[in-house]
């Protein structure tokens, strides 16, 4: 079942009080976001802290209603479902969050925690000691964890409990946000080695958000580039980490520390700061760092283009050296 997004914004209305009364501003999270998550993959979601990565996120899970654009589900409508229709939606689609430590309740025992979506969404009545230590099971931790609280567990058995929490109702999508950021590296390799068994063992779709290029390449099948609320560019991960075509890929890329020293890059370094999202720059929102940029990237916002093998870019340059390739080929 492919979960599609079409021309998706978001955008945050911002009141200011002024000498001159209060001042209306909006912050564009978002920026006509579209792609197709299809089913059973690993999609990975990277950007830096600010573009819009979380707000996605939550507009996917319907948490957030968009400002403009639609979210469908097999074909289905899902951006404005309420009550009943939104309850069943969750139970198709779930979130890890970032921390497990905020999004498990401290008053709970982790076997409550567990047996209450269970009960909520009519996944299953009675007695659930034997499917919650069941659950338990599948993130690799003891059916005795079932009797104690979130602060008794380490940062890693905690993600398993938020794990085995959005197992709980049998979803389909899972998205991940931030999942691993808060963990030790070693931990951090185990959990993504258990989503990597549950998505077999369940064909699971993943919806991977992350600000690590290197965690992205690893675990998902194909990678969106986000800047500033906009879609830089979308491809394999093989793809990404071989052949970026996008100034920003590039230097997300050359940025990634290297163990050995002898194949260290050159590194791309990017000038000034990210643009504010009340007042982004018009044409392309990567133009003002661009090293690369022409006098069309500070006029016109570049469509994300295919340049081959469903690899696609938004970029003036790229599309026009494109252009150029064909038509002397």
């Amino acid at each position: 079942m492919q979960l599609s997004l079409s021309h998706l914004k978001k955008s945050f209305e911002l009141t200011q009080r002024s000498g001159w009364g209060v001042e209306r501003k909006f912050v564009h999270a978002v920026s006509d976001v579209s792609l197709d998550i299809r089913e059973g993959e690993s999609f990975g979601i990277v950007g830096e802290s600010g573009s819009g990565k979380s707000t996605l996120a939550r507009l996917i899970l319907g948490l957030e209603q968009p400002t403009e654009g639609g979210i469908t589900l097999g074909g289905r409508d899902v951006a404005g479902l309420t009550g009943k229709a939104r309850r069943d939606y969750w139970k198709q689609v779930q979130i890890i969050f970032q921390d497990p430590f905020s999004s498990l309740n401290p008053r709970m025992r982790i076997g409550e925690i567990l047996a209450e979506p269970i009960r909520n969404y009519g996944v299953a009545t009675g007695d659930l000691t034997e499917r919650v230590e069941r659950l338990l099971k599948l993130v690799g931790l003891a059916p005795t964890a079932s009797n104690r609280y979130p602060h008794e567990l380490s940062g890693g058995q905690r993600q398993r409990v938020a794990i085995a929490a959005a197992l709980a109702v049998e979803p389909r999508i899972i998205l991940a946000d931030e999942a691993v950021s808060a963990l030790d590296v070693s931990v951090q390799a185990q959990i993504i080695n258990l989503l990597s068994d549950l998505k077999q063992q369940f064909g699971l779709t993943y919806i991977f958000i992350t600000h690590d290029l290197n965690l992205s390449v690893y675990f998902c099948d194909r990678i969106a580039v986000l800047y500033l609320g906009q879609i830089m560019e979308i491809c394999s991960s093989d793809a990404l980490l071989e052949r970026p075509v996008h100034p920003y890929t590039q230097a997300l890329i050359s940025a990634v520390p290297a163990v050995d020293p002898a194949k260290r890059k050159n590194r791309t370094r990017l000038t000034g700061e990210i643009p504010s999202p009340i007042d982004p720059p018009k044409g392309c929102p990567f133009h003002p760092r661009c090293a690369l940029a022409i006098a069309q990237c500070s006029e016109t916002r570049p469509e994300l283009v295919d340049i081959g093998n469903g690899h696609r870019a938004a970029c003036h340059v790229v599309t026009q050296n494109v252009l150029q390739t064909a038509a002397t080929t």
